[in-house]
């Protein structure tokens, strides 16, 4: 089951020719993924403060299938494809109605806040991922 976050496409996001800018694709994606860690109830700056951890990218595959343009509402889905210990791997899909747009895979590394290093995905959050496939 995909999680799903509604994205207006604004101006800013586009290029003089009012196509989204193929580097706000990504900005789109990350928005639903921290709105889909809200959802099952995980604030980043509190996992950051009191878990001492963060999420970080550290892969992204990208297929642009079609243009975004200004004031398309898009919805960008996010479903968990793969967990590891200290990764989570998430395949997400960018929507005009029926049409494809963009289609990702997003690897995310949990690491120590202070450190930067690999850390173990708090269980709370591993449970919570799992539930919602």
């Amino acid at each position: 089951m995909a999680y799903v976050w509604p994205v207006r496409v604004y101006w800013e996001d586009t290029d003089a020719g009012g196509v989204v800018y193929y580097a706000n694709y990504l900005k789109f994606l990350e928005r639903a993924r921290s709105e889909w860690l809200r959802a099952l109830g995980f604030e980043q700056d509190v996992l950051r403060d009191d878990g001492g951890v963060v999420f970080v990218v550290r892969r992204v595959e990208i297929d642009y299938l079609a243009p975004a343009r200004f004031n398309d509402l898009l919805d960008v889905s996010v479903a968990l494809a793969e967990r590891g210990r200290a990764s989570l791997d998430v395949e997400q899909t960018i929507l005009r109605g029926p049409t494809r747009l963009a289609s990702a895979r997003v690897r995310l590394a949990c690491v120590d806040a202070r450190r930067f290093k690999p850390a173990k995905i708090p269980a709370p959050i591993l449970d919570a991922a799992g539930r919602a496939t």
